[in-house]
């Protein structure tokens, strides 16, 4: 029978390092907060969207290809 392959290091070391990445970035972003204006964290208002309908009014809506 023969014997299992051991994963090799480098593989190894590419997820540690992955993983300090993911985390780092997580950490942060935690940190830092939001970073667009009018922007809530979730969790604080009652209607889930975290933005009065009401602040989009002085917004350009101007979707499509130009013209």
């Amino acid at each position: 029978m023969k014997k299992p392959q051991p994963v090799p290091p480098a593989l190894c070391g590419f997820l540690v390092l992955l993983a300090l990445i993911f985390t780092v970035s997580y950490a942060v972003g935690a940190a830092t907060g939001p970073v667009a204006p009018g922007m809530h964290r979730s969790g604080t208002g009652g209607d889930g969207g975290g933005m009065d309908p009401g602040d989009t009014a002085d917004m350009p809506m101007r979707h499509g290809s130009g013209g």
